[in-house]
């Protein structure tokens, strides 16, 4: 299996870069479950789908969406329901509590396209109050504030790694062949899994300062697709690559 986050990571690179790796993914499809980790809506993921068809992006077998909260069929992208229910549990009126600490805090956009069991913002950092999310985390929440861009409010114990985890034991798959790819610190999650991962070369300074305390991540010197490429050797799978 291999999970791959989207922008920074699988969508990063030189057009022919991502082009081979595309056509390698799609050769493979019988050999290599593919699934997109993200902190992307299913509304956005389609759009990057359609964007990206003329470098030969396919749909990926499974989807992990909004940083954790949502998984979905990689063709139709319909949300997986046995899937969601653990994670509907966990934001079941939790927004309620939320919203009156976040209504009117500087710096804080909210993202114009819905999203699910999460909140999600544009985040200004010259001006966001930090101490915003020692408050949100004692009222219940999970917050990851990634690329200096984005602020995620999560249920508590959501993230990208633990849904990984959650799926792996519902298809009742292997963790040791299962390899993760990733740039920001919305992925720090799936690296904290113990599962092998690759950081690739373009990731953001504060993931790598966590590199350390990773010992099942590699570090790409590639960027992007590349990158990905790049840590599938590292790990073995060198003999499946073009």
């Amino acid at each position: 299996m291999l999970v791959t986050d989207l922008d920074g990571t699988l969508l990063e690179g030189e057009r022919e870069e991502r082009r081979r790796f595309y056509a390698w993914l799609a050769s493979r499809r019988d050999q290599v479950l593919h699934v997109f980790s993200t902190g992307r809506s299913l509304e956005s993921i389609a759009e990057v789908l359609e964007q990206d068809e003329p470098t030969g992006l396919h749909p990926p077998h499974l989807v992990i969406g909004d940083v954790g909260c949502t998984v979905a069929c990689g063709r139709s992208l319909e949300p997986l329901p046995l899937a969601l229910e653990p994670i509907e549990a966990r934001w079941q009126g939790l927004q309620e509590r939320l919203e009156p600490l976040l209504q009117g805090q500087p710096g804080l956009t909210l993202q114009p396209r819905a999203t699910n069991r999460r909140l999600a913002y544009l985040v200004d950092v010259e001006v966001f109050d930090r101490g915003l999310i020692a408050r949100l985390e004692a009222a219940g929440a999970d917050c990851v504030l990634s690329g200096d861009r984005y602020f995620d409010v999560l249920p508590p114990g959501v993230n990208k790694g633990s849904t990984l985890l959650a799926l792996l034991e519902w298809l009742e798959l292997d963790g040791r062949q299962v390899v993760t790819a990733g740039d920001s610190l919305n992925d720090l999650a799936m690296f904290e899994t113990g599962l092998a991962g690759v950081m690739v070369g373009n990731a953001e300074p504060d993931l790598v300062a966590a590199l350390p305390r990773l010992p099942m991540v590699y570090r790409a010197r590639a960027q992007g697709c590349a990158g990905i490429a790049e840590g599938l050797a590292h790990f073995g799978y060198g003999h499946l690559l073009p």
